[in-house]
């Protein structure tokens, strides 16, 4: 899926091939309407709201989400370190904002996901303030890592970079509120 995406923004195909894909689209989508769907929003959020947890259907790091990137993380802990998030993004033509460059919404959408993750605990974004050093180019590996700054009562403040290779293009820092109590459900409406 993520391919066709990729594929849809930079072809330039007859009108008989658009519309032949359209229809196989629509094929599977109507397969796709057979298949038992969640029963609640949840159940597929819950499997990523623990601490240490990665969110399976996420529009950021998802990997059963066709929109993501996709952005795969992992929880770095050593005795005496802090622990860090780190992973990799790379973003494909159907993030492309300036030319051959990634939207800048996309990488402060990415950087409130990773943030949240470092929090390793339910949470809320407050402000999310994104420095952007230079154009984060598409098709290229970056690295991303996150930590927890400092924290005072529910309020939580995290910071986050974004290289290519050893070169800075953009770091983050977002303040987080924990639900009162830890109680996320609640807080949610659920």
């Amino acid at each position: 899926m993520r391919r066709i995406i990729n594929r849809l923004v930079v072809v330039r195909a007859p009108e008989a091939d658009l519309v032949a894909a359209a229809e196989a689209a629509a094929a599977f989508a109507d397969r796709l309407d057979t298949l038992r769907a969640r029963t609640s929003n949840w159940e597929v959020s819950e499997a990523g709201l623990e601490p240490g947890h990665f969110i399976e259907h996420s529009p950021l790091s998802g990997l059963s989400n066709p929109l993501a990137p996709p952005m795969h993380l992992q929880v770095l802990t050593e005795p005496g370190v802090p622990t860090v998030v780190s992973g990799t993004v790379m973003y494909g033509a159907a993030y492309e904002g300036p030319p051959g460059h990634v939207h800048g919404g996309m990488v402060a959408a990415m950087f409130d996901e990773l943030l949240g993750f470092a929090q390793f605990g339910a949470g809320f974004t407050g402000t999310l303030t994104i420095r952007y050093r230079k154009p984060t180019p598409l098709h290229t590996s970056l690295t991303v890592k996150a930590w927890l700054d400092r924290e005072s009562g529910r309020k939580r403040i995290i910071k986050g970079t974004c290289h290519n290779g050893d070169l800075l293009l953009s770091e983050a820092e977002g303040l987080f509120i924990a639900p009162r109590a830890g109680n996320l459900r609640e807080a949610l409406g659920f």
